[in-house]
């Protein structure tokens, strides 16, 4: 009997990138048309001519300084906020509404509205803060009402402080719900946050050079600032989830002790 041929699975995402990579070298040479599609070679000769000047690191430390000091805000307010709601039933019922409003209004429309009242320089900050809060508190929310209530029962019969309870009870059930709303909420914040400078255009901001790139039809420029946007993007989502994941194998390592 013929045995099927496995790749191994690291092997999945290298020969995807490879596919997508290579689609994108067929297209630009079918059209070769460089204003419009640019090939991977040249973006990649754009990207290295950037990355070589330090007015490129400036512009990508205050975008992600800026973007992610909203996504850390957002994380410990929806939280905090989700801990309040889940307590008080009057809470939940006041700040639901606009939660389920923050996630309804278009993202532009959010966008220009915060423009007439704040700097735009600040304007990334709060939009990313503004679009992963509400996934934040009701990815926390869900993980607080699911909760086994049995087990907190039984454990308050047993005397188990409210301190233990919370380190060996609440948060391990939490922990998975965190990992969704940090998964969910740092890639569509740090979208949100880009394409706030992309409309708001801030002094040494990477949404400012893809709407230069975009007026000024530097399509070269353009691919090589959305290729940086993609992989800061993976690298944040990954590390922050990296973080997490070792967290939770340390407190799964001492409910069981």
């Amino acid at each position: 009997m013929k045995q099927k041929l496995r790749l191994p699975h690291r092997s999945y995402l290298p020969l995807a990138l490879l596919f997508w990579v290579g689609l994108w070298w067929l297209l630009a040479a079918v059209f070769d048309t460089p204003l419009l599609l640019p090939t991977p070679l040249a973006v990649l000769q754009t990207l290295w001519r950037l990355v070589r000047t330090a007015l490129f690191w400036k512009t990508v430390l205050v975008s992600l300084t800026r973007i992610l000091l909203g996504i850390v805000l957002a994380l410990i307010g929806g939280s905090l906020l989700a801990l309040l709601t889940f307590k008080s039933p009057f809470f939940y019922h006041l700040f639901s509404p606009m939660l389920t409003l923050f996630k309804a209004t278009p993202v532009a429309s959010v966008i220009f509205l915060v423009l007439l009242w704040i700097g735009r320089d600040s304007v990334p900050l709060f939009i990313s803060f503004v679009m992963a809060l509400p996934i934040v508190w009701s990815n926390v929310q869900e993980g607080l009402l699911q909760t086994d209530r049995k087990l907190l029962e039984m454990a308050g019969l047993f005397g188990i402080s409210v301190k233990d309870q919370l380190r060996y009870i609440r948060i391990p059930s939490l922990f998975p719900y965190f990992l969704a709303a940090c998964r969910s909420a740092i890639a569509l914040a740090w979208k949100a946050g880009i394409a706030a400078e992309v409309l708001c255009s801030p002094v040494n901001s990477i949404g400012r050079y893809i709407y230069e790139g975009k007026q000024y039809l530097l399509t070269n420029e353009l691919f090589a600032w959305t290729l940086v946007v993609i992989l800061i993007s993976a690298v944040v989502e990954w590390g922050a989830l990296k973080l997490l994941a070792k967290a939770q194998k340390q407190t799964k390592r001492e409910v069981e002790k």
